[in-house]
């Protein structure tokens, strides 16, 4: 790769990341027009690692593109949610079952510990009196939690596929399921069983994990978001790429 190729590829991860970051903040929410000249403008770069940048996450799932109408960031349909609900479960419980069998020692103490701080964390969060940034920062050590738990399985196609549908995930439910109240102790609970050597034992304890409390989770977000998608129905599509899609979508 020559050296402008290779810059413009560094710019397009920049922008990737930062954009990323900006949707999973809800800084640009569910259903928000992206206008790429204006985002070029404000992270200072040219148009084009912009436009790369929003195909990959594209690919990723959390925005979406329309001829003549622009792009926004992708508000899910109910048949969406119950699919990446359904992945989730297997490649967790795939996971677990993997990390059972094949995680080191050294792996196996290091979960326990993430856990134990997780569920410090999310308890701060779920305080009356916890404020935006705590919520965020235990919901993203929520998703890294997981993520190392996949890592430790050696499997880079399925921390691949992990990641991508744990982010979709994250994005979808971090307003709507943040009321739900997790039971105490919940990841260190989870992480003793993982770090025992039982496959089948790990198997059950993800399944229940990733299960817990999901039909009234379900049944919140798809009213939720079937709200959105109507109201987004009923307006007309503007002319301009900069206007893109005008939909009301949750605030964080």
């Amino acid at each position: 790769m020559g050296k402008k190729a290779h810059a413009r590829a560094s710019l397009a991860d920049h922008a990737y990341n930062r954009i990323r970051e900006k949707i999973l903040r809800g800084e640009y929410k569910l259903g928000a027009a992206l206008s790429r000249r204006r985002i070029a403008s404000q992270l200072g770069m040219s148009f084009l690692p912009v436009t790369e940048a929003i195909k990959k996450l594209e690919q990723d799932g959390l925005v979406e593109s329309r001829l003549r109408v622009g792009t926004r960031v992708r508000i899910p349909t109910a048949k969406d949610i119950r699919e990446h609900f359904i992945l989730r479960e297997a490649l967790e419980v795939q996971v677990a079952r993997l990390f059972a069998e094949k995680a080191s020692q050294i792996e196996r103490q290091e979960i326990r510990r993430m856990a134990a701080q997780l569920d410090a964390a999310m308890e701060q969060a779920q305080k009356p009196e916890a404020d935006s940034e705590v919520q965020f920062q235990a919901h993203m050590f929520h998703l890294s939690f997981h993520m190392r738990i996949a890592e430790c399985t050696a499997c880079s196609a399925l921390c691949a596929a992990l990641e991508r549908n744990q982010v979709l995930v994250f994005n979808w439910l971090y307003d709507v399921a943040a009321e739900h109240r997790l039971p105490q102790s919940w990841h260190t609970d989870l992480a003793v069983v993982l770090s025992g050597k039982d496959v089948a034992a790990a198997d059950r304890a993800m399944r229940a994990h990733v299960g817990n409390g999901i039909e009234e989770i379900q049944a919140r977000i798809i009213r939720y978001f079937s709200d959105q998608s109507a109201a987004f129905a009923r307006m007309s599509p503007p002319h301009s790429s900069d206007r893109g899609w005008r939909v009301k979508a949750s605030s964080r």
